[in-house]
């Protein structure tokens, strides 16, 4: 396919449980935010044409920044997007996590009401929320004068869950509301979460996405830690949100999806230099994830990874992908254009593959693995099989 032409507890928030149902998940409607583009189709677009999220961030913070150019958004506004209405004390990743939410309801052919708005939730990936907010507002509470008064209006921004919180209040949805704060796993951990609460009957359908913002102290932290790494990409920001439900009931409701999640299993690669083939941890997940999914290695056309130039995760990425699928796949790397984006990469990587059926029927049906690897030795891999969406098909 080219696309230029959290391990899971048991507990469970919302409304008491239905019949239990499938475990395939149908994604109806997605939206993108990354310095790339803003949108389904214009994101698709830009893959197309093969452009490049890479923006100079000179003079974006008052604070120093490492390095001059990153895949961020010097110029993002949320009050652009959605209003100054209720948006004025919203974080980077609140504002981002919200749009995000926003666009994929505006791509889906999903309508919510008061019939169904408390059978409709929120799944939201991240690191750390936003780590900026909250180190301002620590630093407030030392810096201020006595009695050290903070504006408590800025409280909710230091919390990891204020994305996923905010999103469901700007569309009043009452269902299930979770975090998954995985870091690089986040993105396909939210999904596997997320099935597993459509599957016990706790949701019906759930937007489902993670986040990740640019900020002076990710910059430096990114910088110190992965300078030496020549090859490595640039530091991103944005979020990439689906709407999941169940496929069964999507299908007799004579709806068509855009993909069909088929399975999504984590694992670990073991501590670096304790195994022989650091790649065999990954190749394993991705395996397990196939046969859940009742799909041969032969039959994976493409495989979306998160590569990003470190050159040992990288390498524990190369080894288990070729092991558990051959060298032939197509390879597609959403980092050469949206960036490393931490725990928004996984969700930017499935938003890649949507990209490259939106529009190309030729691909349908085709299925595509979706990996990720953690520093801290975590793997995952998802199964995706994708269709065209006909150019003016608004599903809003």
């Amino acid at each position: 396919m080219n696309v230029t032409a959290a391990l899971t507890p048991d507990n469970t928030t919302g409304s008491a449980p239905r019949d239990a149902r499938g475990t395939t998940l149908a994604i109806t409607g997605w939206g993108v935010v990354s310095s790339l583009a803003i949108g389904a189709d214009e994101f698709t677009a830009a893959l197309r044409e093969g452009r490049s999220g890479l923006r100079d961030v000179t003079g974006m913070f008052d604070e120093e920044l490492p390095e001059d150019q990153a895949f961020a958004m010097p110029d993002f506004k949320i009050r652009d997007h959605l209003g100054r209405k209720g948006t004025s004390f919203f974080d980077r990743s609140t504002a981002l996590g919200l749009l995000g939410c926003t666009l994929a309801l505006d791509d889906t052919d999903l309508t919510v009401t008061d019939d169904n708005r408390d059978r409709v939730g929120i799944v939201l990936g991240t690191t750390a929320g936003s780590i900026k907010a909250t180190s301002d507002y620590s630093r407030e509470t030392l810096e201020n004068d006595r009695p050290y008064l903070v504006n408590p209006v800025l409280f909710p921004n230091t919390v990891m869950n204020c994305a996923a919180g905010q999103s469901a209040i700007w569309h009043k949805l009452k269902g299930v509301n979770a975090t998954v704060a995985g870091g690089q796993l986040a993105g396909l951990s939210t999904l596997r979460y997320a099935r597993n609460q459509i599957r016990r009957g706790y949701a019906d359908a759930l937007l489902v996405g993670s986040v990740e913002e640019f900020s002076p102290h990710t910059a430096w932290f990114d910088h110190r830690l992965h300078s030496a790494e020549e090859g490595r990409a640039r530091l991103g920001e944005g979020s990439a949100v689906f709407v999941v439900e169940d496929a069964a009931t999507v299908r007799a409701q004579g709806r068509h999806p855009d993909a069909e999640v088929l399975a999504v299993e984590v694992g670990t690669y073991g501590a670096p230099g304790r195994e022989p083939d650091a790649g065999a941890g990954l190749a394993d997940c991705i395996r397990r994830a196939l046969a859940r999914a009742g799909v041969e290695p032969s039959q994976v056309r493409a495989v979306a990874t998160g590569e990003s130039g470190i050159a040992r995760l990288d390498d524990i990425e190369r080894r288990g992908t070729d092991a558990a699928l051959g060298t032939e796949v197509w390879r597609v790397r959403a980092k050469q254009w949206v960036g490393e984006c931490h725990s928004a990469s996984g969700s930017l990587q499935i938003a890649a593959v949507l990209a490259g059926h939106r529009g190309h029927p030729e691909l349908d049906g085709a299925v595509s693995v979706v990996t990720s690897v953690s520093p801290d030795g975590g793997v995952s891999a998802a199964v995706l099989r994708g269709w065209h969406r006909a150019r003016g098909d608004h599903r809003g």
